[in-house]
C-alpha cells in the first residue's frame, strides 16, 4: 500500500517541480580576449596655477584655474574577465585661460598608457579603475610682461617634465551589443614647478569585438 501511495505522489510532484523549475539564465557577456576602441570628448581642468596678485599695495600669492577641451582616442584589450590594457592619444581644441587676453595654458597632444580592472554593477554597467603613465605636449602662452612676472612658476615649456603619472575612474553602460557610452573622470598630469594639477573627465562611445 505504502508503495502504491510513495508512486501516486511522485507522478503527481514530478511534472509540478518540472514546471517550476527556474530558467535558465541569459549568459553575461564574456568579455576575455576581446578588443576596443572609443572616441571621447575631453575637458581638461589646470587646477592650482600660482598666481601673484595685488591686494592693498602688497603682492599676495594665490591660486587659479582654467579649463581647455580635447579630443580622445581609445584602443585597448580585455586580458582577463576583469583586468585590460589600453593605449590613449588625445590633441587639445580650446586653450583654457588661466587670465582673460594674456594667459593661457594650451596642450598640443597626449599619449597615454593605462592599466585597469573593471567590475559588473548590472549585466549591462561596468564600474572601472586604471593607472597608468602619460606623455603630454604643451605650451604657457603669456602674451604680457605682467602675465610673465604674475605666474612666476610657468614658462613656454607646459608642462616641464613630459611624463607624469595618471590614472582614471569611470562607468559604462551597454546601449547597444557591444557598444558602450563612457563616463569617466581622473588626473592626466602634475607640473611640479607650477603645482598645476590637470584633470581629465571625458564622455563619449566605446565599441568592443
Amino acid at each position: 500500500m505504502n508503495q502504491v501511495v510513495r508512486t501516486a505522489l511522485l507522478s503527481t510532484l514530478l511534472p509540478v517541480l518540472a514546471f517550476t523549475s527556474p530558467a535558465p539564465q541569459a549568459e553575461e557577456t564574456i568579455r576575455e580576449d576581446l578588443h576596443y576602441i572609443g572616441l571621447y570628448g575631453t575637458l581638461l581642468n589646470h587646477r592650482s596655477a600660482v598666481e601673484i596678485v595685488e591686494v592693498d599695495d602688497r603682492r599676495v600669492r594665490t591660486t587659479t584655474e582654467g579649463w581647455g577641451s580635447g579630443a580622445t582616442l581609445v584602443v585597448g584589450h580585455h586580458i582577463t574577465e576583469r583586468f585590460h590594457v589600453e593605449v590613449r592619444a588625445g590633441m587639445g581644441l580650446e586653450d583654457a585661460d588661466l587670465r582673460p587676453k594674456d594667459a593661457k595654458l594650451a596642450i598640443d597632444y597626449y599619449a597615454s598608457w593605462y592599466i585597469g580592472m573593471h567590475y559588473p554593477l548590472t549585466d549591462y554597467a561596468n564600474v572601472y579603475g586604471q593607472f597608468g603613465f602619460s606623455h603630454i605636449q604643451g605650451e604657457a602662452k603669456l602674451t604680457s610682461a605682467e602675465a610673465v612676472e604674475d605666474f612666476p612658476g610657468l614658462s613656454e615649456d607646459f608642462p616641464d617634465s613630459s611624463f607624469s603619472v595618471s590614472w582614471l575612474a569611470g562607468l559604462d553602460f551597454e546601449i547597444l551589443d557591444h557598444t558602450y557610452l563612457v563616463l569617466e573622470g581622473g588626473k592626466l598630469f602634475e607640473d611640479t614647478p607650477s603645482d598645476i594639477n590637470t584633470f581629465q573627465f571625458s564622455g563619449g562611445l566605446r565599441y568592443e569585438f
